[in-house]
């Protein structure tokens, strides 16, 4: 984790398509690939990432892709 997360942002991303708990460990691992990603918890239940980045190394469209 980085030193300095006070400039982080954010995102709470909509996931369609997860079918199992599973997807939640692999989305977040896809996730937590990202340069800047510090902190990812994705729930199944409400098909949702949120995802605690750097905006200046990753781009919610990115984290999207």
């Amino acid at each position: 984790m980085a030193d300095d997360v006070g400039a982080d942002q954010l995102a709470i991303i909509r996931i369609e398509g997860m079918h199992c708990h599973k997807c939640e460990t692999t989305i977040q691992k896809a996730l937590l690939q990202h340069p800047g990603v510090h902190e990812v918890e994705v729930d199944f239940n409400s098909g949702q990432a949120s995802v605690l980045y750097d905006h200046s190394s990753v781009t919610v469209n990115q984290l999207m892709q």
